[in-house]
Parts: C-alpha cells; sequence; structure tokens
C-alpha cells in the first residue's frame, strides 16, 4: 500500500517568535516499488519530510496515510509503522550502540518477539544484502570505517523487512569508491526484493543514474515531481535554487552547443558514452568523402 501525504506542513517553533516553516503543504503519493530521490539544498524540508513518514515528526496540519490509516488517528500502532518504514539517518553512529555489529542487528527484529533464531537469520541475511564480510560481524561497530558503518546501519533496519526503506544522504562523507559500493548495493536490493526506497541526497550524478522518480524540494515545498530525465530540463530553474543537473549533461549541452549531434538530455556517462559514439559512427563517413 502506498505512503500519502495530504496537505502536509510542518512549523518548527510554533507559535513562538522564532517559528519556521519547514513543510509547506506537501502533497505526494508514494507508491509501492519505487526508487524515489529527494533532492533539494540543506533547509529545503528533505530531512523533516522523511521522518514524517514512519511517524517520528508530526505534521502541524494535513494528514499522513500509511496501508489506508491515518497514522495519527488514535490508536494507531506507530511501533508496527516504524517496523515498515525503515529510516537510516545521515550519520550512522546515531543508530549504533550495542557491543559488536552482530548484535546490532539483532536488536530491531529481537523487539519485535520474534525467535531467537529467526531473530539471527533476520540480521545474517540484512548484512550479507549490504555486502559486510563475515570477518566483521563480531568487531564494534565503532571500529570499523564510515562506509562499513553505513552498511551496518542499513543491515539493522533492513532487518527488520520493512516494505519502505529511507536512506538521509547514505554516502556523505564517503570517497567515490565507498559511495558507488553503498549506492550499488541499495540498487540490488532494490532489484532483488523489490522494496520502495526513498533516498534522500546531495548528488545529482546519483539519483539520476539510481532511481525512478525525482522529488526536488525548495523552501518546504515541492518544486518538481517528475521522471529524473523530465526534472533535469529544468537545469536553470535547478541553478537558481541552489542545484543542478549531473555534471555530465553540462559536457553534453556543451558539445550539442558546438555541433556535435549527441542530444540533450543525457545524463549518466554510459549514455554519453553511447551518445557520443554512434556521433562519431555518423561523422566518420562524411570525412571519408570529404
Amino acid at each position: 500500500m502506498p505512503i500519502i501525504l495530504d496537505k502536509v506542513s510542518h512549523i518548527y517553533g510554533e507559535g513562538t517568535a522564532m517559528a519556521v516553516k519547514a513543510l509547506d503543504d506537501i502533497s505526494i503519493v508514494i507508491p509501492d516499488g519505487q526508487f524515489i530521490g529527494l533532492i533539494g539544498h540543506t533547509g529545503s524540508g528533505k530531512s523533516t519530510l522523511v521522518q514524517h513518514l514512519n511517524g517520528l515528526m508530526k505534521a502541524t496540519s494535513g494528514n499522513i496515510y500509511f496501508n489506508g490509516e491515518d497514522i495519527d488517528d488514535e490508536g494507531f500502532d506507530k511501533k508496527a509503522l516504524r517496523s515498515k518504514v525503515g529510516l537510516v539517518f545521515q550519520y550512522p553512529e546515531h543508530q549504533l550502540f550495542e557491543t559488536d555489529v552482530f548484535a546490532d542487528v539483532c536488536f530491531g527484529p529481537k523487539n519485535l518477539g520474534l525467535t531467537k533464531k529467526e531473530v539471527e537469520l533476520r540480521a545474517y541475511e540484512a548484512l550479507k544484502h549490504v555486502g559486510l564480510e563475515d570477518e566483521y560481524f563480531y568487531q564494534s561497530p565503532f571500529d570499523l570505517s564510515g562506509g562499513q558503518k553505513r552498511r551496518v546501519a542499513i543491515a539493522g533496519v533492513l532487518a527488520m523487512k520493512p516494505d519502505v526503506l529511507v536512506l538521509d544522504e547514505p554516502t556523505a562523507g564517503l570517497d567515490p569508491k565507498g559511495r558507488d559500493e553503498i549506492l550499488e548495493q541499495i540498487s540490488r536490493l532494490k532489484k532483488e526484493t523489490g522494496i520502495t526506497v526513498i533516498l534522500v541526497s546531495h548528488s545529482m550524478d546519483d539519483v539520476a543514474k539510481y532511481v525512478d522518480r525525482i522529488i526536488v524540494m525548495n523552501q518546504g515545498r515541492v518544486m518538481y515531481d517528475d521522471e529524473p530525465r523530465e526534472v533535469f530540463r529544468h537545469y536553470h530553474a535547478l541553478e537558481e535554487v541552489g542545484l543542478s543537473a549531473p555534471q555530465i549533461t553540462y559536457i553534453m549541452k556543451d558539445l550539442q552547443e558546438n555541433g556535435y549531434d549527441v542530444g540533450d538530455d543525457i545524463m549518466t556517462i554510459e549514455e554519453a558514452r553511447n551518445a557520443i559514439k554512434d556521433c562519431l559512427g555518423k561523422l566518420v563517413p562524411r570525412y571519408r568523402e570529404r
């Protein structure tokens, strides 16, 4: 079942002189099985929005529905909601606290009242899903690298078997290799399980490569909500709010402006390689004719 946000607003410090509207009349539908990129500059409302999806924050106004139920209705089981809508915070240290990695990943499913065998099977499966080697299972999570900590934090949420996985800047601070490894694991997980994934990111290159849909936030409102190719057509408007298109898009636009027939909606390196190859294939016979 989808998550539905209906005219959701959130005001920090409501009723005070310091009141700030972080979300302003947000209405979106998140269907099952979609890979969504949520982008926006710092302060645009991204993190506030995702913390509403599993009830960590309560809307000042508007309604949020999960499986057809209003999550703020009296008697709604928010503990069950948080097992179905899993949120991985930007800083993994905020979610790691046990003495070793395996115990940390077991913590969530253990609180679901499962048997010891089922808890451990879930933890093992989740750690394998994120690509963490067995040799790290009984090390302290705080002795791991930044990328490994993120894998453990994601595994801890996956062990709950959520329907929706929300990742708030999962690659922040990682080197390019670590960033690619994390995103490839998430993409593989999405394909294998069909889980809904919401990726909060500042990287246009990352969202262009992986997601099906992009929601652009600006000043607490939805600026664009469309397929990546359509969103990045508005790159001038994105630049005005501190965002951009993927770097490869600008390179290809420069080539096109200099007379090369490469298309104006290229988003990834693979697309660029194919477009340049096709363009050169057309040019070679012309030069031979000369």
